[in-house]
């Protein structure tokens, strides 16, 4: 079976845009997790990335309720405590736009050995938090401050870094809840010096706004807190996406 990293590849290289659902096991429960299911019988995303930004969450039991689902399931991990080895992938984030050495190395040491032993596919990816107009929990959590995006030299400067230390990939993302989404003009001017596929996320709301970012460059997007309260809306975007390409 072709790597999850091998297919992305794939599609940037044919500017496939992709989509992925991003699933917090400690939301996705109860009527939300029943109405998901529902959704994902309907249309499938590209990908189901699952994590937290906090602590300790139920990935096993989130990974077990969506094994009938064929998308792939990549962990969007937290911390070290939300890996688990029944996921399909793993991006291996490292908070590339911060100075906190915990999210630069330290959980991954953490986890190192566990994902080792593991067959899950693991994907280095360098993650940075861009201003999306409130402190979002990323923020709260690891202790550092996002770039602004009105700062492109230091937006480029950074996932270059990143790509150059070996990144397979490169996240922007506005945080959980961002009041606006990373901006176009920063997505195209990062997208235009990388060699590698680029993830934009947070505060994408709105058929308008995926547009936009796909416009811009990004290889796939990742939407999830809109489907928290508006659910109905992953079959929506899933069939706008695949109408888009």
């Amino acid at each position: 079976m072709i790597s999850i990293y091998k297919n992305i590849l794939s599609n940037a290289g044919g500017n496939r845009k992709m989509l992925a659902v991003l699933l917090d096991p400690d939301k996705c429960t109860g009527s939300v997790l029943t109405d998901t299911l529902a959704e994902f019988d309907k249309y499938t995303p590209d990908f189901i990335f699952i994590g937290g930004s906090t602590g300790m969450c139920n990935t096993e039991g989130l990974l077990l309720s969506l094994r009938n689902v064929p998308s792939p399931k990549i962990l969007f991990p937290g911390d070290a405590s939300q890996f688990c080895s029944t996921a399909d992938g793993l991006l291996y984030l490292s908070l590339i736009s911060g100075r906190n050495p915990d999210y630069l190395i330290g959980q991954h040491v953490q986890s190192a050995i566990e994902i080792r032993k593991s067959d899950v596919e693991v994907i280095p990816t360098g993650y940075i938090l861009i201003d999306g107009g409130n402190i979002s929990a990323v923020e709260r959590v690891s202790n550092t401050s996002p770039l602004n995006p009105d700062d492109v030299t230091t937006c480029l400067s950074t996932a270059i870094a990143g790509e150059l230390l070996g990144l397979k990939l490169i996240y922007l993302e506005a945080g959980s809840g961002a009041e606006y989404p990373v901006p176009e003009t920063t997505i195209r001017a990062v997208k235009q010096v990388l060699n590698i596929p680029l993830i934009v996320g947070g505060g994408i709301k709105t058929e308008e706004q995926l547009d936009a970012a796909f416009h811009a460059g990004a290889d796939l997007v990742v939407i999830g807190n809109l489907f928290e309260t508006r659910t109905m809306r992953i079959s929506e975007l899933v069939n706008y996406v695949r109408n888009f390409r």
